[in-house]
């Protein structure tokens, strides 16, 4: 997928990814994680997601990445927070009390930039991205934030009836991508009421990586 594609998404405001309320397998099984309140959460590709205002209301810290500036500012408006704003044209650092978000290409965001993270919480990020790139992206996630535990939450849909992004991963998708870093478990799934964007049947899956 190109930076082109997202960022033309985003300039008109054509949303359908942004579900404006916390995601359901999230607020149900982040707690399967076991992080204490001031762990620090990662999410890639972060768009302006409210689940980063559920994060920071129970009392974690957030870091994030995402491709498109305007997302960033949106996201600290609606989060009513006025961010201070550092770094370079190539990957600029929005950040408050508690709040780190990294706005340029996720491959620009290396260990030294993002710090330290105790668990990354994927809802977007694998799901938007075209079959070439996944295995690159998740060795990347893997290697940037070493290794750290992960909430991934999928789609499993007939691909044929339907072009992503949001795409279908299958468990054995997964397993391929994160089984040699982690135990892989699928914890939860459920149906996507009315279908994905009402063309075809699918589900949500919750899926835990835990370190083997």
């Amino acid at each position: 997928m190109q930076r082109e594609f997202w960022h033309e998404k985003w300039q008109s405001d054509n949303l359908g990814f942004h579900e404006g309320r916390p995601n359901s397998l999230l607020s149900k099984n982040f707690s399967t994680l076991a992080l204490d309140k001031k762990d620090r959460v990662f999410v890639p590709l972060c768009g302006k997601t409210t689940d980063i205002d559920w994060f920071l209301s129970n009392g974690y810290c957030v870091a994030g990445a995402e491709l498109s500036e305007k997302a960033v500012r949106q996201l600290f408006v609606d989060l009513d927070i006025v961010p201070e704003i550092t770094g370079t044209r190539q990957l600029k650092h929005y950040s408050s009390s508690n709040i780190d978000i990294f706005v340029g290409d996720i491959f620009d965001v290396s260990s030294g930039i993002l710090g330290h993270v105790d668990a990354v919480y994927d809802r977007a990020a694998l799901v938007a991205l075209p079959i070439e790139m996944r295995e690159s992206y998740t060795s990347h996630i893997v290697e940037i934030t070493n290794a750290a535990p992960q909430l991934l939450i999928c789609f499993e849909y007939n691909q044929s009836l339907l072009a992503g992004p949001p795409f279908s991963i299958p468990g054995d998708e997964v397993r391929k991508y994160y089984g040699h870093h982690y135990d892989v478990s699928l914890i939860d799934n459920v149906n996507v009421d009315g279908g994905l964007k009402g063309v075809c049947a699918a589900t949500e899956a919750a899926w835990l990586l835990e370190n083997n």
